[in-house]
């Protein structure tokens, strides 16, 4: 099925790796001109190192941190003046902070919910004149957490700033909806990124005997996950690409779970 992305200017926060990179990847797949940034050059020129020459003529980078407005706005504005347009937005920045609730100081709390709402609130200002412009409307993407509705212990900084979030998408998809924007979230849930395997490696220097594959299916099994595995980054890029596309034109103000069927925790 054609999506209608071909020639649509989107820009992904956090393209350099894990589900940012996956989705830049599958929009210019499907024709789309693209805008990623990340904060290190290096890891942002590694990322794309392999790309052929056709999908690089239609694929922007930059160094930008999201908690930095006027980093953002720029980076928004060089998208626009080179693409001459913003028709779409995938709000990825971010990572989890595994911390329990005595070992949390306020310093961290402060951290989590800048970046959290810097995230989206930044990127989302800075490209909402040219997403009022789009041709058959804007669209907007929060990369969230199933964390947002079933929250874990380990994780409360985190867990309590993608319940906000989630909150803060639905409040925009009412607020943008008279200029023709759809907002929707992407929950996902564990799914095998750096992130994890920066974990796993901690685990095993400490001491742990598994490999990867059981330890992966452990953590799975632990957190109830009915599909018994973590997700690939391209079956979460998957839900994004779809909601961006202008067939999905009658869609705003949801939450789609890419979780393999967690179920458990305020629904």
């Amino acid at each position: 099925m054609d999506l209608g992305l071909r020639d649509r200017t989107v820009v992904v926060t956090g393209g350099s790796s894990g589900v940012g990179l996956a989705t830049v990847r599958m929009l210019l797949d499907e024709g789309a001109r693209v805008a990623t940034c990340g904060r290190r050059a290096e890891a942002l020129a590694a990322a794309f190192a392999d790309l052929p020459e056709e999908p690089r003529q239609r694929l922007h980078t930059a160094v930008c941190d999201v908690r930095d407005e006027a980093a953002v706005r720029g980076f928004v504005a060089e998208t626009a003046a080179r693409f001459g347009a913003v028709d779409g937005l995938v709000n990825n920045a971010g990572a989890s902070r595994m911390k329990p609730l005595l070992e949390t100081t306020a310093e961290d709390w402060r951290d989590e919910l800048e970046l959290k709402f810097a995230g989206v609130l930044g990127p989302t200002l800075a490209a909402l004149p040219h997403l009022r412009k789009a041709e058959h409307g804007g669209a907007v993407v929060n990369i969230n957490a199933v964390l947002a509705k079933q929250p874990e212990p380990r994780l409360i900084t985190t867990s309590a700033a993608r319940a906000g979030i989630l909150n803060l998408s639905a409040s925009l998809a009412q607020e943008l909806a008279a200029d023709g924007i759809r907002v929707n979230s992407v929950c996902l849930g564990l799914v095998d990124t750096g992130q994890w395997t920066r974990r796993y490696r901690s685990a095993a220097a400490n001491g742990l005997q598994q490999s990867y594959e059981e330890w992966q299916a452990e953590t799975a099994a632990d957190r109830g996950i009915a599909l018994g595995r973590f997700g690939r980054a391209e079956e979460v890029a998957y839900a994004v690409v779809s909601l961006l596309s202008p067939r999905a034109s009658y869609i705003t103000g949801t939450a789609v779970d890419v979780a393999g069927g967690v179920n458990r925790g305020i629904h």
